[in-house]
Parts: C-alpha cells; sequence; structure tokens
C-alpha cells in the first residue's frame, strides 16, 4: 500500500513526492524501495502489486525498475485501506484464486529483516492451513499513544507456533493512562498494520462484514486486467466509501489472529518515531544537514538542507526541518498538531507549500 500523503512528515512529505518516495533514513534508499527489495525475499517481483494514487504511478515505476505497470495498481482518489485491498483482492482473484496474501504499508522500517522474513512465512504457513485473518502484533516498549493496539487471548495458542493467538480486541490510538495500563497488563500489542491471509479468507470477510464494498468490486470481475479495468475503477471510487480495514473487517470478524514479534518495527508516522530510529550525539539531537551548528540544544530531531546553514539555541526535544521553502519548528511532544498545521496552512497559503 503506498497511496498515503504522509501529512505528519510534513514538510518534507508532500502531496507531490510523499514519505514513501524519499530517502528520509539517509541510506541511499527510499522508503518503498527497501520495503520492495525485503518482499522479494519473500516471493518473486513479479508477484509483488503495488496499490497507490495515480498521480504517484511514474514515481512507482521509476524508484522499482523490476515492477511492470501491470503490476501497479491506480486509485484516481482516496479511500483508505479497505477498498484499496478489496481492489487488489479482485485483481489477484483473476490471476490465482488460490493466492496467500500478504498486505503492508510501503514506508515501514524493519530492522531485524531475518527475523521479519521468518515471521511472514510462519503466519503464511498458519494462514494457509486455516481460515484466518493474521495480523502482526509488535511487542510495545513504550506506552505509545500513537499506534493502536491489540489485545490477545492468552490461553488459545496456536500449536504450531506458539507465538499466534487469538485476538479479542482492537483499540484505536488511547490516551496514555490508557496505553500505560495496556503495557503493564502484557496481553496488549502495536498494531503493525501487516496483515496475512488466503484470498478465499478475506473474500468471505469482505462479504459479511463490508458487503457494501465488496459488491462494488466485485461487479468488475471480467473487466480486471483488460482495458476496461481503469474505466470501471474511476466510476467506482466516485461511490465508495472510505474505511480502514482494521474498523471495516478486522474489528469486526471473529476468525482473527495475531502472531506476536518483535522484529525492529517502526510504522514512520511522525518525526517522533523517526528521531527514535536515527543516530543521535552525546546530546540527544538527531540532526540531517551538513552545516548544523548546536548550542545547549538537546533531544532534537533536526532535518536540513545540506547546504543551509543553520543555528539553533537553547531547544529542548523540538522537531525543526525545512524543505522546499518551508520551515517548521514544533515541540516533539506536539506533533500530532502537525495534521492541523499542514490544513491550516492549505486553507490560508494554498496548495504550493504541502
Amino acid at each position: 500500500m503506498a497511496g498515503g500523503i504522509g501529512a505528519r512528515f510534513w514538510p518534507l512529505s508532500r502531496q507531490h513526492h510523499p514519505k514513501q518516495f524519499i530517502d528520509i533514513l539517509g541510506n541511499g534508499e527510499t522508503l518503498i524501495q527497501a520495503t520492495f527489495k525485503r518482499f522479494t525475499r519473500i516471493c518473486p517481483p513479479e508477484n509483488i502489486y503495488i496499490v497507490t494514487n495515480e498521480i504517484y504511478k511514474s514515481q512507482v515505476l521509476e524508484q522499482l525498475p523490476l515492477i511492470h505497470e501491470e503490476q501497479v495498481l491506480c486509485e484516481p482518489s482516496r479511500r483508505n485501506t479497505a477498498p484499496c485491498i478489496a481492489y487488489a483482492n479482485y485483481r489477484i482473484l483473476q490471476i490465482n484464486p488460490d493466492a496467500n496474501i500478504v498486505v503492508a504499508p510501503s514506508d515501514h522500517i524493519i530492522l531485524k529483516e531475518d527475523l521479519f522474513i521468518e515471521v511472514v512465512t510462519s503466519a503464511l504457513n498458519a494462514a494457509r492451513e486455516n481460515d484466518w485473518l493474521l495480523t502482526l502484533g509488535i511487542q510495545p516498549s513504550r506506552p505509545d499513544t500513537g499506534y493502536g493496539y491489540i489485545q490477545f487471548d492468552e490461553s488459545r495458542s496456536y500449536a504450531a507456533d506458539s507465538r499466534i493467538r487469538k485476538v479479542k480486541t482492537f483499540t484505536e490510538k488511547p490516551q496514555l493512562e490508557m496505553a500505560m495500563q495496556f503495557l503493564a497488563s502484557g496481553d496488549f500489542l502495536w498494531n503493525s498494520g501487516i496483515f496475512i491471509w488466503k484470498l478465499k479468507s478475506i473474500l468471505a470477510a469482505f462479504d459479511k462484514y463490508l458487503p457494501e464494498v465488496d459488491q462494488l468490486f466485485r461487479a468488475g470481475i471480467g473487466k480486471y486486467n483488460t482495458a476496461e479495468e481503469e474505466t470501471f475503477i474511476r466510476k467506482t471510487y466516485t461511490i465508495c466509501k472510505s474505511i480502514s480495514i482494521d474498523y471495516g473487517v478486522m474489528e469486526k470478524a471473529d476468525n482473527v489472529y495475531v502472531l506476536a514479534s518483535d522484529f525492529g518495527w517502526s510504522d514512520l508516522g511522525t518525526w517522533g518515531s523517526l528521531y527514535e530510529t536515527r543516530l543521535k550525539d552525546e546530546q540527544g539531537n538527531a540532526v540531517v544537514g551538513q552545516n548544523v551548528m548546536m548550542y545547549d540544544t538537546r533531544n532534537c530531531i533536526v532535518n536540513m538542507p545540506k547546504e543551509k546553514l543553520v543555528v539553533l539555541h537553547g531547544l529542548d526535544d523540538y522537531i525543526v526541518v525545512e524543505d522546499e521553502g518551508v520551515l517548521l519548528v514544533c515541540r516533539k511532544g506536539d506533533e500530532q498538531q502537525i495534521r492541523q498545521f499542514v490544513n491550516d496552512v492549505l486553507i490560508e497559503k494554498g496548495e504550493k507549500y504541502v
């Protein structure tokens, strides 16, 4: 899934060039390139499909030269994750009705890739043998309020892999006090947003729990992978509602399981989450930029163009980012407000800056 705009990474992430297409870690590859390379260890490149907004099609093909045009599914508008997955379901159904599927965002960080491959392989084996909807849960290391949480049933595990447990509840991003209780209880995991299932299982789940979306995409059978697909999808997206797979299916289904894991994951949703992954100096500052001078400044994340001379004094726990003529200075603890900043900029200053 590669259609998001990464608003919380503004101003580095913009509508015309969002974070999945940026070398945000400074290691020579973009997030979508790293994700693609990771999944080529699980399946051949021709079995990888990218669902993205139509305005990003050229960026996908440019950054992933092993991908052919027919592997890029273009959405004409953003409708959240459930329609995105429904579209891919029916495209894959035309090719292989017996497919086993991994659904993953294009912009996550996985630091322990060997362990990730082992976890996904085990989940694929479990999904192949059972009518389950599996998700990967991450062992929480702190009471983070930026993630959703999954509660599992400690008494019901899968014999072939005891890390796989029946899901009891899903909770959207909680308040800090509740997140602390979740962490203390020991039976909650972060929701990674990575899913594994048989195509037949997810189609049945859509039919049962989200029939209004399923029927729209089912009507395209016979048109997928033909010249008629683009016209059909464009019409379908004008009438399809926006809804997440979590809310539309996962929170309602009774055959949902979670595999508890810890493979160095971050959804890289905010500047704060990027700060956690970057190398820091002795004052706890994570800095990108060759001409940044810092005095009495600590625990900050700074991202500056390499030619920009920047002098910072007296800051503690701040985000300082400049890109394409936009400067953001914001307390890390207030980073959830960046979405609102972007909306306000759009209204007051226009699309040029977002």
